[in-house]
């Protein structure tokens, strides 16, 4: 079995052309695609159209295609700063091998939990579902938990407003799938979760998890990306988790071991990191390193865009690249003010 990633510009929110391109010239075959995650420039917020905009124009060009598979779309608002609306295209194919290759490939799996109720959004039901169908994913793709580095999920959200269920919100949704991936990698045991630690208590969270969430949707869509000896091609995954927004310290760590060692990347680096995925938010203390920061305090501009634009200016910065995929609202995604990257690698060729 082999994993593909292609990556896509957008010139606007509703530009597919480069995914209709490879279908038509059999470079990619619509049937095999996993996974299409995005950036889109709209503002991330709830009035922002674009992301809806890319899922109906995105899946309009799959339908072109005559693709009939079920194809994970998930396309994320904000590209403040040097971001460049993008996206990636996962893919798989092949079979499975008689006996385990001698060196771990990127590999991954796709699927869905049961619906939710709203009553459930934000609870330990949501926790422990989340939880289950990651186990299975694992299963499904031969990945060994300590080997995944990426869990993208687009989190439950069944009713539009909160009303009588308060926590049937995106916040409680995205905390309680990110403690769902936390228990499914045993980076926290299911016993140090209860219903009173959502959202309250920030010493739990997971290192490998990106989520969101959609309101009107009733089942939440999970990606899992690692590396497993069952599966082949030339790419690998890793992750770090930065411990504030300027850490880059841990990313620079993390690339070293496979060889990236450029400060910024050479252009031979460059072309061998695939892909980043980065999940972050402005500190809550309003305060980074010990110095007060106002991107909590501005009533003109949501924290949300200061988050995306420092993040994805520090690792393009460093990456010599536009290419950053940057998801803000981090409840339960590494310590607050940090989070997870997760990182898409090329193996150099031997010789």
């Amino acid at each position: 079995m082999e994993l593909s990633v292609l990556r896509g510009l957008m010139q606007d929110p509703a530009d597919f052309s480069e995914l209709t391109g490879w279908i038509r010239e059999g470079r990619l075959n619509p049937r095999d695609i996993l996974a299409i995650l995005g950036k889109t420039e709209g503002n991330g917020g709830q009035n922002d159209f674009t992301r809806e905009l890319a899922t109906v124009a995105c899946r309009q060009a799959l339908a072109e295609n005559s693709s009939e598979a079920d194809v994970m779309l998930s396309f994320s608002g904000g590209t403040e700063g040097v971001i460049t609306p993008h996206y990636w295209v996962f893919s798989h194919h092949g079979s499975w091998p008689l006996n385990p290759n001698p060196e771990k490939r990127l590999a991954a799996a796709r699927g869905q939990t049961r619906r939710f109720a709203p009553h459930e959004v934000g609870t330990l039901a949501m926790v422990e579902e989340t939880a289950r169908v990651v186990r299975q994913l694992l299963d499904d793709a031969r990945i060994h938990p300590q080997d995944v580095h990426f869990v993208h999920i687009k989190g439950a959200l069944p009713s539009r407003v909160s009303g009588e269920y308060p926590r049937n919100t995106m916040a409680y949704a995205r905390g309680a799938s990110a403690l769902g991936v936390a228990v499914a990698l045993g980076e926290i045991a299911p016993e140090k979760i209860h219903e009173d630690a959502i959202l309250r208590d920030w010493t739990l969270y997971s290192s490998r998890a990106s989520t969101s969430a959609k309101p009107g949707v009733e089942r939440s869509d999970i990606l899992v990306l690692g590396n497993s000896p069952w599966w082949s091609g030339s790419l690998v995954s890793d992750h770090t988790v930065m411990r504030d927004m300027l850490d880059l310290e841990s990313v620079k760590k993390t690339l070293s071991r496979w060889g990236v060692t450029g400060c910024p990347l050479t252009p031979a680096e460059q072309e061998r990191v695939v892909a980043v995925f980065a999940k972050a938010e402005a500190d809550p203390q309003n305060s980074l390193r010990g110095f007060r920061h106002t991107m909590r305090t501005d009533d003109d501009i949501s924290e949300t865009r200061y988050a995306r634009c420092v993040i994805g200016s520090v690792l393009a910065g460093f990456m010599q690249s536009p290419f950053i995929y940057v998801s803000t609202r981090a409840e339960h995604h590494g310590p607050p003010g940090g989070g997870p990257v997760a990182l898409i690698l090329a193996v150099p060729k031997a010789g």
